[in-house]
C-alpha cells in the first residue's frame, strides 16, 4: 500500500466560500422569485391549456391548465374521461449527458399514473414533464429552475413536483414552492442527496436546512437516502475492498462537493488515509496533469465527488490514461448514468442509494417487469424511485381535501408499506427511513453501458453520524 508520499489538500477558502454563496444566492433567488410572485397575486393559472390524451393534443376550456411550453413541451399527459382535475410537474433535467437516465424516469412516471388511472381518490391527474436545463449548459440551469418553480407556483392546477434530480436546482426551487399561494407546494424528489436540504450535518452551508423553509413549515421530501448515508457506504466500500489511501475529487456543485466531504469524514473515522481533497473544473480540455498530481500522491483509488453532466466522461478517459485502464474509481449515483461514463469507466464502482432493481419484491419486481417490457432495456434504479415518487404524490393527493397545503400535509404523514421500494416512512425533516445504498460495477459503455450489482451496504449509525 502506498503511503511513502502523502499529499492532503483541503479545497481552499475561496472554493468553499464560492460555494456557499452559490447556494446562498440560489435560495435567495427562490425567496425573491416567490416573494413577486405573491406581490402580483399570481395564484390564478393562467390562459387556456392543452392537454395531451395519448398522442392527441386537445385545448382544454375547463379543469387543469398546462404549463408552459418553453419548460414542458409534451402538455399534460392523461387518459381518463374528461379533463384532469390537477397536475404534478416532474422537474427534470431532460438535455446533455444523462438524459438517457432521466427520460427514462419520465417514463416511469407516465407508466405509473396510467397504472392509477389518472386517479388519486375522487381526484383526476394529469403529469405534465417539465425541464430544468438547458441544451446551452448541458444540464440543470438555474435560471430555468427558478422559471419553472415559479410557474408551478403560479398555476393553482398544479398541485405537487416530483423533483428536482439536481440538489443546487433542489436549492433554487424548494423556497419558491414554499412560497406558493395556497401552499405550501410539495415536491418529492426520487434523486436529491444533498444533507443541507433537509437536516443538518459538517458538510452542509450556513443557515441550511431552515433557509429553504421562509414560511417556517416544510414541503419538500425525498425518497433517496442523503450524502450522509451515501458518503459512508463508499467510505466502507474503500475500506472493504482493501485500499488503505484515496484521493477525493469533487465538481464543486452543492451536491459533489457536499457529497465529497461526507466521504471524506467517513473514510477518515475508518482510518483511511485521503492523499488529496481537490476540484476538478469542468471546463477543462485535458485532466492530464490532475492524473498525475494524484499518481504523485501514492493514492490507491479515486473517489469522484460529482455528477457526469461536468464532464464526467473526460476526467474519467484522462484518470484512466494515467493512472491505468484498471485504476479503481469509485463514484456516488452522481455517475450512475451508465450509458453516459464512456468505455474508459469499465469496472468503475458506482453507488446509487436503495436496493437494485432485480433484488426489489413483490410491487417493485412487477414493476421492474412490467416496466422493463415496455421499454426493452434495463431499467435504471432512479427509474424505480421515479415510480415510487409518482406513488407517493398520488397517494398523498388521495389523502388530502385537494388543497396545497393539505396535499403537502399527507407527503409527510407517508408510511409505504411493500411500496416498489419495499416499505418506509418520510420524517418530519423529509427524509425517508430507508436508506440502504448499492454499489455497481460498470458495464459495457455507450449506449450499450449498464450497471452490475457489487453489493448493497446499510452503514451503521455511528459512521453515518460522524458524515
Amino acid at each position: 500500500m502506498h503511503t511513502s508520499r502523502r499529499w492532503f489538500v483541503r479545497p481552499t477558502s475561496e472554493e468553499e466560500e464560492e460555494l456557499r454563496k452559490r447556494l446562498s444566492i440560489a435560495a435567495l433567488i427562490g425567496v425573491i422569485g416567490a416573494l413577486a410572485l405573491v406581490a402580483a397575486g399570481c395564484g390564478g393559472s393562467g390562459g387556456g391549456g392543452k392537454t395531451t390524451t395519448g398522442e392527441t393534443t386537445t385545448s382544454s376550456s375547463g379543469g387543469a391548465t398546462a404549463l408552459p411550453a418553453s419548460s414542458c413541451p409534451g402538455g399534460i399527459y392523461y387518459e381518463g374521461s374528461g379533463t384532469p382535475e390537477f397536475i404534478v410537474a416532474s422537474d427534470l433535467p431532460l438535455q446533455g449527458s444523462g438524459r438517457t437516465q432521466t427520460e427514462q424516469m419520465v417514463d416511469a412516471i407516465k407508466f405509473q399514473f396510467k397504472q392509477h388511472g389518472f386517479k388519486a381518490g375522487s381526484h383526476t391527474v394529469g403529469y405534465q414533464s417539465c425541464d430544468d436545463s438547458t441544451a446551452q449548459a448541458g444540464k440543470w440551469d438555474s435560471a430555468k429552475c427558478s422559471t419553472n418553480a415559479n410557474a408551478y407556483a403560479r398555476n393553482k392546477s398544479v398541485v405537487g413536483v416530483i423533483g428536482t434530480f439536481n440538489s443546487g436546482c433542489a436549492a433554487i426551487e424548494i423556497p419558491i414552492a414554499n412560497r406558493a399561494p395556497d401552499g405550501p407546494l410539495g415536491m418529492v424528489s426520487p434523486a436529491n442527496t444533498y444533507v443541507g436540504l433537509t437536516h443538518k450535518g459538517p458538510a452542509i452551508a450556513p443557515g441550511e436546512p431552515d433557509k429553504y423553509y421562509p414560511t417556517g413549515k416544510r414541503n419538500y421530501t425525498r425518497i433517496v437516502a442523503a450524502d450522509d448515508f451515501q458518503g459512508a457506504a463508499d467510505a466502507l466500500l474503500t475500506q472493504q475492498l482493501g485500499y488503505k489511501s484515496v484521493f477525493i475529487l469533487n465538481d464543486k456543485e452543492a451536491y459533489g462537493l457536499g457529497v465529497a466531504h461526507d466521504y471524506e469524514i467517513s473514510a477518515k473515522t475508518l482510518k483511511l488515509t485521503v492523499s488529496g481533497f481537490t476540484a476538478w473544473d469542468p471546463k477543462a480540455s485535458s485532466y492530464e496533469a490532475l492524473a498525475t498530481r494524484i499518481k504523485q500522491s501514492g493514492a490507491e483509488t479515486v473517489f469522484l465527488g460529482g455528477l457526469i453532466c461536468e464532464n464526467g466522461a473526460k476526467l474519467i478517459k484522462d484518470l484512466r490514461s494515467v493512472l491505468g485502464a484498471k485504476y479503481p474509481l469509485i463514484a456516488p449515483d452522481g455517475f450512475s448514468d451508465f450509458t453516459a461514463n464512456g468505455p474508459a469507466a469499465a469496472d468503475m464502482y458506482v453507488s446509487v442509494a436503495g436496493i437494485p432493481p432485480e433484488k426489489l419484491t413483490g410491487p417493485g419486481k412487477k414493476f421492474i417487469d412490467d416496466f422493463g417490457a415496455q421499454i426493452g432495456t434495463q431499467v435504471n434504479p432512479y427509474a424505480a424511485y421515479a415510480a415510487q415518487a409518482a406513488d407517493v404524490m398520488l397517494s398523498a393527493i388521495e389523502a388530502s381535501d385537494g388543497t396545497r397545503a393539505s396535499i403537502t400535509d399527507a407527503l409527510f404523514a407517508t408510511d409505504v408499506t411493500d411500496g416498489i421500494l419495499g416499505s418506509f416512512s418520510i420524517n418530519e425533516n423529509g427524509d425517508t427511513t430507508a436508506n440502504p445504498v448499492t454499489v455497481y460495477i460498470q458495464q459495457g459503455s455507450g449506449k450499450s453501458g449498464t450497471g452490475k450489482t457489487y453489493k448493497t451496504i446499510v452503514p451503521p449509525a455511528s459512521l453515518v453520524k460522524a458524515a
